[in-house]
């Protein structure tokens, strides 16, 4: 009996790894499981919030280009305003050039200066570079429209020097800014008959243009717009229109002259 062999118990020795052979547990099947979800769950919000951070921040971006874009252009524009009278306009020509609207009437004879302001309205003459699609001096009229269902501040521009004969000029509107609660307009200049300066609601009906612009804009989308106040570099007036617009680099001149 000695010299055989004993045979081994399939169930002593080998029943540990029997057991792991045949798989996981339900309990560790199920820690797994809520492992797994846990990490998912934080997945899925920290990629939540990246997307919400990406969002807000492009949004962000588009709202501050927006105010850099409307000042620029009031920086551009209304900061180089001419001071001219529109002599070469017939009486049928101002009014389809809407200017009754912002000045007041055109007499029949009477010219009216270029600039001329309201609390929510404003005219005024500028230039545009020689290579821009619309070169030489323009009539830039801005106001609130209603559009789409919504208020946006809409500029008009008609150029502000006589036609060839036989042409029409065509106003071009451009959308400068929507979703727009309030705009609001002030001007800083001499009343006639006062010795100082001070802020105005209106400036119409007057020969020279303010010394500031202030312009107060409120959106619906609740982005903070600082007040903008645009210095005009020409106040004085010049003696009439045609005599500035007959020569393209006096009027170049003339805009990027501080007096």
């Amino acid at each position: 009996m000695s010299g055989k062999s004993k045979a081994k118990c399939p169930f002593s020795s080998a029943a540990p790894n029997f057991r792991y052979a045949m798989g996981f547990t339900l309990i560790e099947v199920l820690i797994a499981m809520t492992l797994l979800g846990i990490m998912v769950v934080l997945l899925f919000s920290s990629m939540r919030i990246c997307a919400q951070s990406w969002e807000q921040g492009e949004n962000k971006i588009t709202d501050v280009n927006e105010v850099a874009v409307v000042y620029n252009f009031f920086q551009r524009h209304l900061a180089l305003a001419i001071p001219v009278w529109n002599d070469f306009l017939t009486q049928d020509e101002a009014k389809a050039a809407d200017q009754p609207e912002i000045g007041g009437e055109v007499e029949k004879g009477n010219k009216l200066f270029s600039f001329q302001g309201k609390k929510q309205s404003l005219q005024f003459v500028s230039v545009f570079p020689a290579s821009a699609g619309r070169s030489g001096m323009q009539l830039f009229s801005i106001q609130p429209q209603q559009q789409d269902g919504e208020q946006v501040i809409n500029v008009t521009l008609t150029p502000f020097f006589p036609a060839a004969e036989g042409e029409e000029w065509r106003p071009e509107e451009v959308v400068l800014l929507r979703h727009v609660s309030d705009f609001t307009l002030a001007y800083f200049g001499a009343v006639e008959g006062e010795s100082e300066s001070s802020w105005q609601d209106e400036w119409l009906k007057k020969d020279v243009q303010p010394q500031l612009v202030k312009i107060s804009i409120s959106t619906t989308n609740g982005v903070f717009w600082p007040e903008m106040i645009i210095a005009l570099k020409a106040t004085g007036g010049v003696s009439n229109a045609t005599e500035l617009g007959d020569n393209d680099e006096n009027v170049t001149n003339f805009a990027e002259s501080p007096e």
